[in-house]
């Protein structure tokens, strides 16, 4: 299981929100390339980056740290928020992003999904943010009728590399993960599964790695690194 350890980019600093609230900020570095190096440095392989400001505006607002967090660190960086065209998928790439997650295109230009799949085989994620299994878009600001899994169904031959799944009520509060859907999820298509959202503890881990041999590949920790409720060691045993 690969753990993903976060930064979420707000102001050019490296914050945490609660539930997906813009309101309910916490900054925990002002420096976001400082922050991924101390992943790098205590042995991280993954960094998972989400530009908020992107996510909030429909286009990406910090490739310039992104770009540099890349070209600073040895991470495998997969990227995530407000990525809705091929110009910024390709630009992403371009500038070494291991992965890229598509969010809200998925639902409203599912056909660009599809493209960016077989143009950059690999290369492409979907990130499955959700409130009572309805999924939201737009930086979470947005609630849709789409019922998850008849999302999940539509991606299932895409050629997408990975799912990321949020439940937004657990997100950020330390509530624990929702390791219940994730499997369910997981077990409902071939594609891997990368929880988030919630994770609070190493028993949360220990569930998740659990639930490997179902298709949970991998999790994002995100404020339970930063308020030091799980130890970076702790986090890499599980890998």
């Amino acid at each position: 299981m690969i753990i993903y350890p976060a930064i979420d980019i707000q102001g050019g600093k490296c914050v945490r929100l609660k539930k997906g609230d813009f309101e309910q900020v916490t900054e925990f570095n002002a420096d976001v390339v400082d922050q991924a190096k101390k992943f790098e440095e205590a042995g991280f392989e993954w960094l998972h980056v989400v530009d908020l400001d992107g996510a909030k505006k429909g286009r990406p607002a910090h490739l310039d740290l992104i770009t540099r967090i890349i070209e600073e660190t040895n991470l495998k960086v997969q990227v995530g928020g407000g990525i809705r065209d091929m110009a910024a998928i390709t630009k992403l790439i371009h500038c070494g992003a291991e992965r890229v997650i598509l969010g809200t295109v998925a639902i409203k230009n599912f056909a660009l999904v599809e493209e960016a799949c077989k143009k950059f085989p690999g290369k492409i994620a979907v990130g499955l943010d959700a409130r009572g299994n309805k999924v939201a878009i737009r930086g979470w600001q947005e609630e849709t009728d789409i019922y998850i899994f008849d999302l999940i169904e539509k991606l299932e031959n895409v050629g997408v590399s990975a799912i990321i799944y949020t439940d937004i009520n657990r997100d950020g509060l330390l509530a624990g993960v929702d390791e219940q859907g994730t499997k369910e999820i997981a077990q409902s298509i071939s594609i891997p599964i990368i929880a988030s959202g919630g994770v609070s503890s190493v028993a949360d881990l220990e569930g998740l790695k659990a639930a490997e041999g179902v298709g949970v590949s991998g999790v994002i920790v995100g404020r339970a690194f930063y308020e030091q409720r799980i130890s970076f060691s702790e986090a890499l045993t599980f890998q």
